[in-house]
């Protein structure tokens, strides 16, 4: 399959004095995010669990023309998503794009810090509650982005497309399905990103939802061994639609920077992926509609934003 790249005159755009966060910077597509933002010129601050690996990752960013920088967030943890925001605001007076990248897949049962599933509760409540944080300075920069890193799995499958159990969203009444679960926490981020898009209208700010495509990263690891992937797999890349880290960032670094995408905020970007249940949406599309129709259910998005301003235990300090 065809990989969907971005214009290389992007590339060449002066990203001086703007500032980003990349969550879960330190490997994969967002390390590979983060490089070329700070290749053009861009301040970008990396939100990442393991401090440590986030060093190591800016490192190797020493001679580049723009900057980096590491704050500890847990997504896992609100007191950690909050305190993230704290210590960014009281050093940054600007951000022009929050890519909220991290995430986990397919892990086995539990619960965050907070007692949520885990997947729902770090895939989307923690990105929820950073981005309503942010939210001011995000309005204060305008024109900015937000990119919400989904997944072609949010689609579901043939047989059963994806679905958000706003009754039953940590899995107390119903048991355990890890792909279930993965599949319902990605279309909570292109619900959010949806809703979102309806309260910034007129912001300035733009949100959008992204398929980054298959990428040879660790995220696989509770789903095959690592080494199945990007050993076994990896002469079959082509055939898999199976990418480097590199281009795994394709799609979101259009996101960020052509200025095109400021009109479809809301929409949903996607690299190709044999996973789409139907043939026609395998090519993926800059942006293309999204084949799960839950995807563009506003009244569903809005009831998940309520519901996760309860969760988050933020609705008293959000307008």
């Amino acid at each position: 399959m065809k990989t969907l790249m971005c214009d290389p005159k992007l590339f060449s755009k002066d990203l001086t004095g703007r500032v980003y966060i990349v969550t879960g910077a330190n490997s994969g597509a967002g390390l590979a995010t983060m490089t070329q933002l700070v290749q053009q010129g861009a301040h970008v601050v990396a939100g990442c669990r393991r401090a440590s690996a986030g060093e190591m990752a800016i490192q190797t960013l020493a001679g580049e023309s723009g900057s980096a920088e590491v704050i500890p967030l847990d997504l896992g943890s609100l007191a950690s998503v909050r305190h993230f925001a704290e210590s960014f605001l009281a050093k940054h007076q600007r951000l022009d794009g929050l890519v909220n990248n991290a995430g986990v897949m397919n892990t086995p049962e539990g619960k965050t810090e907070d007692g949520f599933e885990t997947q729902f509760g770090t895939n989307h409540l923690g990105h929820f509650l950073l981005t309503e944080l942010l939210l001011d300075v995000l309005k204060a920069s305008a024109p900015s982005r937000i990119i919400c890193v989904s997944s072609v799995v949010h689609a579901g499958t043939k047989k059963q497309v994806g679905e958000i159990h706003l009754d039953d969203l940590n899995y107390e009444n119903r048991p355990y399905n890890a792909a279930e679960a993965y599949t319902q926490s990605k279309l909570a981020n292109v619900l959010h990103a949806l809703n979102l898009s309806k309260r910034l209208e007129g912001t300035g700010v733009t949100a959008v939802s992204v398929h980054p495509g298959w990428i040879r990263s660790n995220l696989v690891k509770h789903t095959m061994p690592t080494w199945v992937q990007n050993v076994l797999l990896k002469p079959f890349s082509g055939v898999l639609g199976m990418l480097s880290y590199e281009e795994g960032a394709q799609t979101t670094l259009h996101c960020l920077l052509d200025d095109e995408v400021s009109n479809h905020s809301g929409e949903f970007y996607s690299q190709n992926s044999i996973l789409y249940p139907n043939k026609e949406n395998r090519a993926g599309g800059w942006p293309m509609s999204s084949p799960n129709p839950n995807a563009h259910d506003q009244q569903l998005a809005q009831q998940l934003y309520q519901a996760s301003l309860k969760l988050a235990g933020c609705e008293a300090a959000v307008s």
